[in-house]
């Protein structure tokens, strides 16, 4: 188990400045609450918030994101309060510790409805402060590097989780390191046999290719040495799960991929990044259709680096990716890496530190949560999410320039809906690259797009099966909805109009604002949709406008039934005919052949 001065060295080797007192004082109240606490595997529990303060060293968090990883379960577990963290540790450092307590009851693989819930809760916990997920995230990667001691049941529901949300979310969010590791441990938990099968062909794999892959990398940086450019050069594999997802997305048998291995190139600057492509593309014939340039245009998540394919040195497909080491820590660390410590203005204990929120990813985190301020259905949200999740990027352009980023499959409705719901509301057609397009065109990477719009356009409600973003989605349905309610709205007016009329008066939507609480309505609009759609009866309407109403509509006297001539109708109670010339039968035991069939009306027999 970590030692006390050693977290401290740890931390001192990135940030010289460190708060030591803080770091001793979280480490020494923590380890006191746990006490004789043990975990599954019988280890101390003091032992899991020291290796997920350690986790976070790694990421070269600052001090106090650590000591809020070393208290995270002090008051889920032992007790300790809020009230006692807030003295102690100030009022923040309490908030960030009881955020994390109340994700930890969390339980996302759960009924459909309480997941969407719970993943909306996650969400609006990060939105506030990131460093709740980069705890939460840490956390999680420990109890996964433990998860053979939990009882298998419950590991393969923290593994799914995993897998569903966690993986995903670190991976939007950039921290590219992290995701692999939480994909491979859950892959190892939910497909063993898979996971096996597909490591040891990797293995194999590796051996018989080691002595290419240090022919490239030399050839690499001998070139690099050439053209005067400092470059670090390092061969990789491909992760287990990202294999077997490839292989079962495409078809593809082991002997068809063609990118198992490639090469990372980092160098100091963006000019230098140019400069090595520039080098490699004269030197070696490219594979068309396989350069991306992601410094032009970063992902959402904020990742930079330039792909490109060539046909090395031995005749083999080469996957290169070029990135300068900022970009390389951003590709690992993610949100986690952004001006880490920029100046809140105000001091937590010694730091005075936040992460940077102007970032890609919490661009894609605040769009997320402006779809919770909307009110979507949880259900659906929670789909929208893990969707946009999984997904990966085209980047698109307005006719001024305006990049827009959207998930890959994506057609002109949901361009116009990541413009603005008014923009995707009124959108009847589009112009991509300057030609009029179907609207289900699947957009690619670097389409000019142009909305065509009318203010008399309604969103047929077929969109929603054709889009693939939940802003376009979420919008649709909404829309769609609004559509119905004002069709019921225009004849619940003419119902009340001419029932009012009826009775001499005259109706205005100013008359009901006074009696809504007597309707049980919220608004006017509500109370004439209920009319129109048969919910509210007009009468009930006038009774609440005119209190001293009376209904003096004329009303029928039924015949007695045993009234010659008169019939009723099966299964429909309360209606009776009288056919003229058809004398009831007197004899109950006659045969029925004067039955009378309605056409069209399954069952119902006059008798």
């Amino acid at each position: 188990m970590m030692r006390q001065y050693e977290l401290v060295e740890r931390v001192q080797r990135y940030k010289p400045d460190v708060n030591e007192a803080l770091l001793n004082k979280a480490y020494v109240y923590a380890m006191q609450k746990h006490g004789h606490q043990k975990r599954a595997s019988g280890d101390p529990y003091f032992s899991h918030p020291l290796e997920v303060a350690a986790i976070l060293t790694e990421m070269h968090m600052d001090e106090a994101t650590i000591a809020v990883a070393l208290l995270h379960d002090t008051i889920e577990d032992t007790t300790a309060t809020r009230a006692e963290i807030d003295e102690l540790f100030g009022p923040e450092m309490g908030k960030l510790v009881e955020g994390l307590t109340k994700l930890k009851k969390l339980d996302l693989v759960s009924k459909k409805a309480e997941q969407a819930e719970n993943l909306r809760k996650l969400l609006l916990a990060i939105s506030e402060d990131v460093r709740v997920l980069l705890v939460k995230l840490a956390d999680r990667l420990h109890n996964m590097r433990t998860l053979d001691h939990v009882p298998e049941a419950k590991r393969l529901r923290i593994a799914e989780e995993t897998m569903d949300i966690y993986a995903p979310l670190a991976g939007r969010m950039g921290m590219q390191g992290m995701r692999e590791e939480l994909e491979e441990i859950a892959f190892r938990f939910i497909n063993p046999e898979a996971y096996r099968a597909v490591t040891a062909r990797l293995a194999e794999i590796f051996e018989r290719n080691k002595g290419v892959l240090s022919e490239i990398e030399k050839a690499l940086s001998t070139l690099f040495d050439k053209y005067s450019i400092k470059a670090e050069v390092k061969s990789r594999q491909k992760k287990p799960w990202s294999v077997f997802r490839k292989m079962e997305a495409k078809a593809l048998s082991f002997e068809q991929l063609s990118d198992i291995f490639g090469f990372r190139v980092v160098v100091e600057t963006v000019e230098d990044c140019y400069r090595a492509l520039g080098a490699i593309h004269t030197t070696w014939s490219m594979v068309p259709g396989r350069f991306k340039d992601y410094i032009s245009t970063p992902k959402q998540n904020d990742y930079r680096s330039i792909h490109t394919t060539i046909v090395g040195p031995s005749r083999q497909r080469v996957e290169l990716q070029i990135r300068t080491y900022q970009m390389n820590k951003i590709a690992e660390y993610g949100v986690a890496a952004h001006s880490i410590y920029k100046d809140t203005g105000g001091k937590m204990n010694g730091a005075a530190h936040a992460i940077s929120k102007e970032t890609n990813a919490y661009a894609w985190l605040r769009r997320t949560i402006e779809q919770l301020a909307e009110g979507d259905n949880p259900e659906d949200f929670l789909e929208n999410t893990k969707l946009e999740l999984f997904q990966d990027q085209v980047f698109c352009f307005t006719p001024k320039g305006m990049l827009i980023a959207l998930p890959r499959g994506a057609t002109p409705i949901d361009f116009a809906y990541a413009v603005h719901t008014d923009v995707g509301d009124t959108c009847v057609g589009a112009k991509v690259n300057g030609r009029i397009m179907p609207l289900m065109t699947e957009l690619k990477n670097g389409d000019e797009v142009e909305i065509i719009r009318s203010k008399a356009q309604v969103p047929p409600a077929a969109w929603e099966s054709v889009v693939v973003t939940g802003k376009a989605r979420s919008a649709i349905r909404r829309a769609t909805k609004n559509a119905i309610r004002k069709q019921y709205s225009g004849l619940g007016i003419r119902i009340l109009e001419r029932a009012f009329e009826r009775s001499g008066k005259t109706f205005t939507k100013e008359s009901l604002k006074s009696v809504l609480h007597r309707l049980a309505r919220k608004d006017i609009e509500d109370v004439l949709a209920s009319v129109g759609r048969g919910e509210l009866a007009s009468t009930d309407v006038m009774k609440a406008v005119f209190p001293d109403y009376k209904d003096e509509r004329v009303t029928l006297v039924a015949p007695k039934q045993r009234e010659e001539g008169w019939s009723k109708i099966r299964n429909a109670a309360g209606m009776l005919f009288q056919i003229p010339g058809r004398a009831a039968r007197k004899d109950k035991n006659q045969p029925r052949d004067d039955a009378v069939p309605i056409r069209g009306v399954r069952g119902w027999f006059l008798s």
